[in-house]
């Protein structure tokens, strides 16, 4: 009998993990392995349990991120040097290697991202295996909605488990420790609907509509709405939650392709949706909001970007949240990005980045799971599916904390 998420966890299982004769012929010595690593850490260390009970220190030339490592199994290196980040996965996975809190490591790994180069990513024929399984679930029209499903329609019951009563996926924008999380996603949600200068009347687009809040919160501005999403149970969520607050002839829902919307806007509004188009789609993701906004219109994204420095190396390399948790997805490369929404005459005016407040916001989500875990809300799903969840949400905060992943608000205008 198939549990709930079992094709998440099966799906990152199709990846190279590091596993069988491939890991042995194309692992390198365990020293090599970590005195590379020792080598290129420019901040922060490792305190390093090794499998034959000794210990060692890894790094800790400069003040940064610590992390505590028990290495259970030499083979987790295998995993490592084999495949990456999906195969570091698999090795936590199969009890190989544990720690107090995974979450400095990833810390870590992110703020040396630069210096690490490609140590720790996938190498030859592993590389190549995992970039073509990605590239097929590249996101075509066909294939976009099949990607968006995996993640979003596990369940409106899994999500508004863990998640706040916004039902809000996204990072939220912290005032101050003492801020609920519900608060910080309204703060978010207003900070980007005021860069858009709405006034009553208007029609607002918003590309990738989530469980429909931001949509909500514009309507009772007076503002017209049309959300979209490929994903059916948020639809369902949202149209049920714009009835119940009497906003149905204010806001409309559409299961509907960005890439199939052609109409005029006064504004547009997108949240953490680019990150799910994939590199390849970036133009036609722009070219929806020049050809839907108005001129003179505005535009405002709240986006996930890995540094430009690395973004080379990382798309050619595709990691475990690309494997397992978001199929088809893609950071953006923020120069190259802005440079195509230039060329297509949108400017890019007063970005703020937070990423701290994203990984404030997975510290909290991480905390609400295990309480919805601990009181039997996420019915249907195993544990390996409850490891693979938290272990994303670890490795996130992790990328945000290193700083090599930022998340920003940005306002494009159109020419």
């Amino acid at each position: 009998m198939s549990t709930r998420g079992e094709h998440l966890v099966r799906g990152g299982l199709l990846f190279v993990n590091g596993s069988g004769l491939l890991g042995r012929l194309f692992a390198r010595s365990f020293s090599v392995v970590l005195d590379q690593i020792d080598e290129r850490l420019a901040v922060g260390g490792i305190d390093l349990s090794l499998p034959n009970g000794s210990r060692r220190h890894i790094g800790f030339r400069a003040e940064g991120p610590v992390a505590v490592v028990r290495l259970h199994s030499w083979y987790a290196l295998v995993r490592l040097v084999t495949s990456g980040s999906i195969g570091w996965y698999r090795a936590w996975s199969k009890g190989e290697w544990s720690s107090p809190d995974p979450v400095p490591l990833f810390a870590l790994f992110t703020v040396n991202a630069r210096s690490l180069g490609d140590t720790g990513r996938a190498k030859g024929a592993a590389r190549l295996f995992n970039l073509v399984k990605h590239r097929r679930r590249d996101n075509d029209v066909a294939k976009a909605r099949e990607n968006i499903a995996a993640h979003y329609d596990l369940g409106n019951d899994f999500y508004a488990a863990w998640l706040d009563r916004t039902m809000t996926y996204s990072s939220a924008r912290f005032a101050s420790a003492d801020d609920s999380l519900e608060a910080a996603q309204l703060r978010k949600v207003h900070a980007l609907l005021d860069r858009l200068d709405l006034q009553p009347g208007q029609r607002l687009l918003e590309i990738g509509c989530g469980w429909g809040t931001l949509a909500i919160e514009a309507a009772k501005r007076g503002v017209d709405v049309v959300g979209l999403t490929l994903s059916t149970e948020q639809k369902a969520w949202a149209d049920e939650k714009i009835a119940a607050q009497n906003l149905a002839g204010r806001v409309e829902i559409r299961l509907q392709d960005y890439r199939d919307t052609n109409e005029q806007f006064d504004a547009i509004a997108s949240v953490e949706m680019v990150e799910a188009v994939g590199q390849r789609w970036w133009p036609a993701y722009l070219d929806c909001i020049a050809r839907n906004l108005k001129p003179g219109g505005r535009a405002a994204l709240q986006f996930i970007s890995i540094d430009h420095a690395i973004f080379d190396g990382y798309v050619r390399n595709p990691d475990f949240i690309q494997a397992y948790i978001f199929p088809g997805g893609c950071l953006l490369n923020e120069p190259a990005f802005e440079w195509l929404a230039r060329e297509r005459g949108l400017s890019w005016e007063n970005r703020e980045g937070f990423r701290l407040d994203y990984a404030e916001t997975l510290k909290r989500w991480h905390v609400r799971y295990d309480e919805a875990v601990e009181a039997g809300r996420l019915r249907g799903f195993d544990d390996d599916f409850h490891a693979l969840w938290r272990y994303y949400l670890m490795y996130c905060e992790g990328g945000f904390r290193g700083g090599a992943i930022d998340v920003a608000q940005v306002t494009m205008t159109k020419g």
